[in-house]
């Protein structure tokens, strides 16, 4: 009974953070829907191999990772194969507010829109606040691997936000 309550805490503690990025890498409906639920039946058949000594979540996610993997495959176009941030709180001012809404929205459109490879580590770096080292155990790619996807990522949000916002004022 101890371990039921143990797991229930746990899927408690971490499931909005899980599924929101396992929507990010798969979108949202019934792939995360199962992907979330496989995770955690991975993770009761694995947790006799969990270290204590490596971090939770970096386990959960790594396990969700690999879950994910085989779903992206199947999809044409989107795996996290290689292939050959939050905006600040909006003020009290009510057009603030809408402003940094509409932005946010513009943002998580974009972010959406990378592939899955580079959407990946944009979602652990700035939504689930991982270390690179973090990210790079739960992709099981080397660092210098995650450094360059972020900074690509990055470079291709700067060009599609750069692109976007330069279109609509000439609009």
């Amino acid at each position: 009974m101890a371990e039921d309550d143990e797991l229930a805490s746990l899927v408690e503690r971490y499931q909005h953070r899980l599924y929101r990025y396992l929507t990010r890498l798969v979108g949202p409906g019934a792939a995360a829907d199962d992907l979330f639920q496989q995770t955690w039946l991975n993770v009761v058949r694995q947790l006799g191999r969990y270290d204590g000594r490596r971090s939770f979540d970096t386990w959960l996610f790594a396990i969700a990772h690999n879950a994910a993997i085989d779903v992206l495959r199947r999809r044409p176009g989107e795996s996290l194969d290689e292939q050959t941030g939050s905006w600040p709180a909006a003020g009290p001012d009510a057009l603030d507010m809408v402003l940094n809404a509409e932005r946010a929205a513009i943002l998580a459109s974009e972010v959406d829109a990378l592939p899955a490879l580079y959407r990946e580590v944009v979602t652990l770096r700035f939504e689930e606040g991982m270390k690179l080292e973090q990210i790079a155990e739960v992709t099981g790619a080397p660092l210098s691997t995650v450094k360059s996807r972020l900074q690509r990522a990055l470079e291709i949000l700067r060009r599609s936000l750069s692109d976007r916002w330069r279109k609509e004022d000439l609009l």
